[in-house]
Parts: structure tokens; C-alpha cells; sequence
């Protein structure tokens, strides 16, 4: 081994670490959005350290970009589920659902 590779290393990536294998981490479809959301947010300041090695960095995008589409997901279901509440013209209360605009 040559002077120069015997003195690179990569950097050791946390024990929790986002790249972690799958059976460590729940299941992305069963977390709640609070869940999914925090886990997302762990994962971007992990990259952002820029202190994971490659595969344990390419284990966390992979990772957050299905984290994100699951937020995504369940925002949408939230939205879908959100009802106005209006008045009838003889004053009484009724909800309707939320415009998709």
C-alpha cells in the first residue's frame, strides 16, 4: 500500500446511522408524520455534516426520499380530511369539504 492510501480513511459512520441496515429501522408506511418528519429532519443534518461515507450516505438519501414521499402522502390525507365550517343562510352551522385548490 502506497503512503498515500495508507493515510485516507473514511470517516465511520454513527451507530444510528440513517444508512443503517432496514431491519433497524420501522417501517416508513407504519410511522406517524410527526415520526416520518423527525427522521427526515435527522437525515439532512446528517448530510449536511457531510461526515457519512458513500453507501451510508446513498442508505440515507434513499432513505429520506421515501420519508419524504410518505409526509407528502400523509399532508395530503390531512388536507383531504379538513372540512370548513360555514353558516347556512337561517344561521345554522354545516361543515363542507375543503376546496383542493
Amino acid at each position: 500500500m502506497s503512503e498515500d492510501s495508507a493515510s485516507w480513511t473514511t470517516p465511520a459512520a454513527p451507530a444510528e446511522a440513517p444508512g443503517a441496515a432496514a431491519g433497524d429501522r420501522p417501517d416508513v408506511g407504519r410511522m406517524s408524520f410527526e415520526q416520518a418528519l423527525a427522521e427526515l429532519e435527522k437525515i439532512v443534518q446528517d448530510l449536511e455534516r457531510g461526515q457519512l461515507d458513500l453507501d451510508a450516505a446513498i442508505g440515507a438519501y434513499e432513505r429520506g426520499s421515501a420519508l419524504k414521499e410518505h409526509c407528502e402522502q400523509k399532508l395530503k390525507e390531512a388536507r383531504l380530511r379538513v372540512e370548513r365550517i360555514t353558516l347556512a343562510p337561517d344561521g345554522s352551522a354545516r361543515s363542507e369539504p375543503m376546496d383542493p385548490a
